[in-house]
């Protein structure tokens, strides 16, 4: 069960293509740009909490085996990122870039 997100449990996340579990996941980057822009640092912390609740979901799903990997590292560099006091915009581009390159046709999206 999840956290966060009160709605969301395993079965239904896994149901959910790889891509739309990464739109999702898209979704948290996408509002965490937005206060990190404006400099809310409590409300970007919340936003990476329920994009690493979503990743934690996604990492027992079978269909990601292929690709567990760097899906891992990815959300080691998350991780990392989430822990730093000074979040860098450039930086956290580069991982919202990076989320979206695990499918093809979330990597023609533009941020």
């Amino acid at each position: 069960m999840s956290n966060i997100h009160k709605n969301l449990n395993e079965e239904k996340w896994h149901n959910f293509s790889k891509e739309t579990q990464i739109l999702n996941i898209a979704s948290e980057f996408s509002r965490a740009k937005n206060w990190l822009i404006k400099q809310d640092t409590p409300e970007v912390i919340n936003c990476l909490e329920r994009a690493l609740e979503l990743v934690d979901i996604t990492i027992n799903d079978k269909k990601w085996r292929n690709g567990l990997k760097e899906l891992l590292r990815w959300r080691g560099l998350l991780a990392i990122f989430y822990l730093k006091k000074d979040k860098s915009l450039p930086e956290f581009l580069n991982l919202f870039k990076t989320l979206l390159f695990f499918n093809k046709f979330t990597s023609q999206i533009k941020i």
